[in-house]
């Protein structure tokens, strides 16, 4: 199959892509727009949508209003300014009289919310909260903790217990997640290993749909333009397609080593000290599974995605038939992207060892656990049995479909090209 005619393709395809500006330039701008996109969320979840927000806290008793005016009064973002907040005691009977006085205010923003504390919130913790929009979470998380400390204090008033009692009733429970291993000791897991588990995630979920469109575009191109007719005329189909596909996923490999080298160096070297809450507890050798995995990955969808294109005689047609590979890809990454819930769910365990969802989920799954070798094992055989068996069946394909042009083929009529010696 590596003979002459195919090692001159692969040549060419290097040339192509190496040397190109869209091989630069995205190699390049990746990793920026995935520290863009890791800061973005970052900024997002921590962002101060709830700055300024004006609140109406309105208590049934007395005792409920001056516990919880102590501790909020008392809070950073009180006394920063980031919330206004003012406090109103009155009879419950007369809160929805109030609160129909203060709609307006609601629906026009002047005010954000209007909390409600009865005076049973004492004994279950049950407050309720009006806004016009009700599932601000940072809100709650900045005032839920007070609120919950205020009542904690007012329920054990005049018990005789110590306010450091009250104090320790109402801390939550910290909990330091530490991983164990066979051959290490138990060590604190921080957010390393999910930050590699992610990035692991993305990087293969962009590159295999980028580098996937732009092959089947690179087929269709090459079909239209009479190209491929030229290059039959010196190679065979199976020379054409091989040269193709690993001229394609040789630049990928590639690409991919450049983006992972930060990481290779910090595994690899005691240059960089990260902080506590960012040390990673995996080795090079996950790096080097995961580069030998992708480089499968690749050779497995860069053959589908060259069969697809060689299917159709233009773009717009090809687009419309790629939806299949598509979920193929899609799939397997939402499911790799819930992983930091619980690595070890039965969905993670099972698509982490079916064709085409391992070459994505099990990667992630190594990055937060340790796998299993059998389960390894199988991941390995069922990516590699599956990239040999599309081979042939993409091989069929392409030499059919590469020459024909002018109707769009059915599906029935591909499935009969499969049929055909190759």
């Amino acid at each position: 199959m590596l003979n002459k005619r195919t090692l001159t393709i692969i040549k060419r395809e290097l040339n192509a892509k190496l040397l190109s500006k869209t091989f630069i330039v995205m190699t390049l701008l990746i990793p920026l727009f995935l520290f863009g996109i890791l800061s973005l969320q970052t900024y997002l979840i921590n962002a101060t949508s709830d700055e300024g927000a004006k609140l109406i806290i309105y208590s049934e008793t007395d005792d409920i209003q001056s516990s919880v005016m102590q501790q909020l009064l008392n809070s950073e973002y009180v006394k920063n300014g980031k919330y206004v907040i003012t406090f109103k005691m009155a009879d419950g009977s007369n809160f929805g009289k109030y609160l129909e006085e203060n709609k307006p205010d609601l629906l026009n923003d002047k005010l954000t919310g209007v909390l409600f504390i009865p005076k049973n919130a004492v004994f279950d913790k049950t407050i309720k909260y009006y806004s016009k929009n009700p599932n601000n979470t940072a809100l709650f998380k900045n005032l839920r903790s007070d609120i919950d400390k205020a009542l904690v204090e007012l329920y054990f008033k005049g018990k005789n217990i110590s306010k450091e009692d009250i104090s320790f009733a109402g801390k939550k429970v910290n909990i330091s997640s530490f991983k164990v291993s066979k051959t290490e000791k138990a060590v604190e897991e921080g957010y390393g290993n999910l930050a590699v588990a992610f990035l692991f995630t993305f990087l293969i979920y962009f590159s295999l749909l980028f580098t996937g469109q732009m092959t089947m575009n690179s087929v269709v191109e090459e079909k239209n333009n009479k190209i491929v007719e030229l290059l039959l005329s010196s190679a065979s189909s199976k020379e054409l397609l091989t040269g193709k596909i690993l001229g394609v996923s040789i630049t990928g490999f590639l690409q991919m080593g450049i983006w992972l080298s930060p990481l290779i160096l910090v595994l690899s070297t005691s240059w960089f000290m990260l902080p506590e809450k960012f040390v990673l507890s995996i080795s090079i050798m996950h790096v080097l599974y995961y580069l030998i995995n992708y480089l499968i990955a690749l050779i497995t969808f860069m053959g589908l995605y060259a069969t697809l294109g060689s299917i159709f005689d233009n773009t717009q047609d090809a687009q419309s038939g790629v939806w299949p590979l598509t979920l193929l890809i899609m799939v397997p990454f939402f499911i790799a992207i819930t992983l930091e819930n619980n690595p070890e769910n039965q969905i993670a365990k099972i698509t982490s060892m079916l064709p085409f969802a391992s070459l994505i989920v099990m990667p992630a799954r190594a990055s937060l656990i340790d796998i299993p070798v059998w389960q390894f094992i199988i991941s390995i055989v069922v990516n590699i049995a599956t990239m040999v068996l599309i081979w042939p069946l993409a091989g069929k394909v392409y030499r059919v479909g590469i020459l024909m042009t002018g109707k769009k083929p059915k599906w029935t009529e591909v499935i009969k090209w499969l049929k055909y010696k190759y």
